[in-house]
């Protein structure tokens, strides 16, 4: 029998999931199958199974960890920027979010469409996780009572989805750039607190 180091059943589920997220970025949920979900991530179908029951429990796990990467995301240039974090943070996410490989794209813009499809207990994890990145963006705005600063995050994150979909979608890299750029302002505005946004 082969025994493995302790860790090792989390590392591999861990890179399943984050192969499983590409995967599904890249293809969408009916785009891809547990043969090319099992492809990308280097693994027999026996090796995925092994940790997921269906490909339905894979779109869950991989959802949920790509929320959760965005909310970490969100808490580092918190802690690295300070207030100036909402600048970097838009501005990389209508920058290299946007125009990125779709393998590698934000979770939220890429997969939400794909939830709203998905069974109960996915949309449930998702409900939970997007919670937490609102929460994330909500504590790093500055101005206003709690409840205003959860509204603006909730605009923020809505405006920077959008813009990153029809951003992505029109073939037309000065539409696009423009975009990107009219949303970038709007973003800051609600970032900021403008009535004006």
């Amino acid at each position: 029998m082969v025994r493995y180091a302790p860790g090792h059943k989390e590392e591999s589920r861990a890179r399943i999931v984050d192969a499983a997220g590409r995967g599904f970025r890249k293809l969408g949920y009916g785009g891809i199958g547990v043969d090319g979900l099992a492809r990308e991530a280097g693994v027999t179908h026996g090796a995925f199974y092994g940790h997921f029951h269906s490909k339905s429990d894979a779109f869950e796990a991989a959802v949920v960890a790509g929320l959760e990467q965005l909310r970490g995301g969100i808490e580092m240039l918190q802690a690295e920027h300070g207030t100036g974090w909402i600048s970097v943070f838009v501005s990389y996410y209508l920058g290299y979010k946007r125009s990125c490989e779709l393998g590698e794209a934000c979770t939220l813009p890429s997969l939400s469409p794909e939830v709203e499809r998905a069974q109960a207990s996915t949309r449930s994890a998702y409900q939970a996780a997007l919670l937490g990145v609102a929460e994330a963006v909500a504590a790093g705005l500055v101005g206003g009572a709690e409840v205003e600063r959860q509204a603006r995050a909730w605009a923020l994150l809505a405006i920077l989805a959008g813009g990153v979909n029809m951003a992505r979608a029109v073939p037309d890299p000065a539409l696009a750039e423009q975009i990107a750029v009219t949303v970038q302002a709007a973003a800051m505005r609600i970032a900021n607190g403008d009535a004006a946004a």
